[in-house]
């Protein structure tokens, strides 16, 4: 007899029913969470960490009393970029999706879905950062198999855009410039195709930012909003 497999909001529903998730949020405005995350990355980058929230008790605390993270981050699967110590950050601080080259498909835009509606999340950061095998592996036109030329169709957009707009770009300069582009990308992705995220936004109750983490500093660089960011969700650009 053939099983019958659930799509991935519904398990990650489910499983959020199993817990006593709490109602209220992390009980952040957007701004603060912004600000708790650049300063996470300063200390990371200064080599000065806290470890905040990775001890027994954050552990007790998280699985008895439910998840309130105060950031959704959308990143890459890149084992060099690891969110929660980019970000100095511990237990339950973020909700944190990683996939390669960072992209706003079905699976990565439900599971943001579900932290900005049913956990009340108020920030939400797509986070490239720099080598990025996906975005290089576009540029350089790679053969690729399997499953992977789905992933890259996302990246695609990103890359000819880029190509269009600085002619005169090639080699790193032009990769650079490409990576800023996909996490641009993902977020038109994401406005284009989710209402939920549009609502959140356009009501003032949701955050988002893009961001490129570089590799070889530690540093996270904020990008400007995404420039049809106001007209995708109709009105009112993220809060203030």
């Amino acid at each position: 007899m053939k099983r019958r497999t659930l799509p991935l909001l519904t398990l990650i529903i489910l499983l959020a029913l199993t817990l006593p998730a709490l109602a209220a949020g992390p009980g952040v405005s957007p701004d603060a969470a912004l600000t708790m995350l650049k300063e996470g990355n300063a200390r990371f980058v200064a080599g000065k960490p806290k470890y905040p929230h990775q001890n027994k008790e954050r552990r007790v605390l998280t699985a008895t009393k439910g998840e309130a993270p105060f950031a959704t981050i959308l990143s890459c699967s890149d084992s060099r970029a690891p969110v929660e110590l980019i970000f100095d950050q511990g237990v339950g601080d973020l909700f944190v999706v990683r996939v390669a080259g960072n992209v706003a498909g079905t699976d990565e835009i439900a599971s943001m879905e579900y932290a900005g509606e049913h956990l009340h999340t108020p920030l939400l950061v797509v986070l490239g950062h720099s080598k990025c095998g996906a975005v290089t592996a576009v540029v350089e036109n790679a053969r690729l198999h399997g499953s992977l030329p789905a992933l890259a169709a996302k990246i695609k957009p990103a890359v000819f855009k880029t190509r269009m707009a600085h002619r005169d770009l090639s080699g790193n300069a032009l990769l650079t410039a490409a990576i800023k582009a996909n996490v641009q990308q993902a977020l038109a992705d994401l406005f284009a195709r989710s209402r939920i995220i549009k609502d959140l936004v356009k009501a003032g109750k949701l955050k988002v930012s893009g961001a490129i983490y570089d590799l070889e500093s530690g540093k996270v660089e904020w990008l400007e909003p995404h420039p049809g960011e106001k007209g995708l969700v109709g009105g009112k650009a993220g809060a203030k």
